[in-house]
């Protein structure tokens, strides 16, 4: 095969694997604006709780942007890093920013988060964070509309202190009480920000 031929064959290799990459179901656009890291868009919708205070109601909130996290004040490691994460992202936010924000933090554990017990791990963060746990049956249903997977882990020999798998996304509600996104487990501080003004400025 001489020179001219080769260069050819190169050629056309080239161009081939270019328009197989613009056409491939994995070339994405990217866009500074969060997006739903899952296919299907959970349904989200409104739910009541029982707070230390009582009875509380996603509607309670409209008008602010909510971030709501599933897990449980037993959990050893995830929960308290995106606790953590997003109580640095809360102080690093204007008071007008806090005012407009609400943080709920739902047991996936309600045998043991008793109100009291939530309510006191939530505000080890100083973020406003409102601890809510419910009847095992009504917190499986919202789960399910959230998308929320979670189980506990089944060891005889652990008795009370066993512990419960879940999943660890952040679910970002608009002023309206429409879910928008989720973010994933360990966001940073800096990315929750920037997902807080985004929602907020709309």
């Amino acid at each position: 095969m001489n020179s001219k031929s080769i260069f050819l064959v190169i050629s056309l290799g080239i161009i081939l694997g270019i328009a197989f990459i613009l056409s491939s179901p994995f070339n994405t656009q990217t866009s500074t604006s969060p997006q739903l890291i899952i296919n299907e868009k959970p349904s989200g919708g409104n739910f009541q709780l029982t707070s230390i205070e009582g009875q509380k109601s996603l509607s309670d909130y409209k008008g602010k942007l909510v971030l709501i996290y599933f897990g449980y004040t037993f959990c050893p490691d995830i929960c308290p890093t995106n606790l953590g994460n997003l109580s640095m992202a809360y102080q690093g936010l204007t008071q007008a920013e806090k005012d407009s924000l609400q943080i709920l933090f739902v047991s996936v554990d309600p045998a043991r988060d008793t109100p009291e017990r939530l309510q006191q791990y939530a505000n080890y963060f100083e973020a406003n964070i409102t601890g809510l746990t419910g009847k095992p049956e009504v917190i499986a249903e919202i789960a399910k509309r959230y998308g929320v997977v979670y189980a506990k882990v089944d060891n005889p020999d652990n008795g009370t202190n066993y512990a419960v798998d879940h999943s660890a996304f952040t679910y970002v509600i608009d002023q309206t009480g429409q879910l928008q996104t989720q973010l994933q487990h360990a966001t940073s501080p800096e990315q929750f920000i920037k997902t807080i003004k985004h929602y907020q400025s709309h």
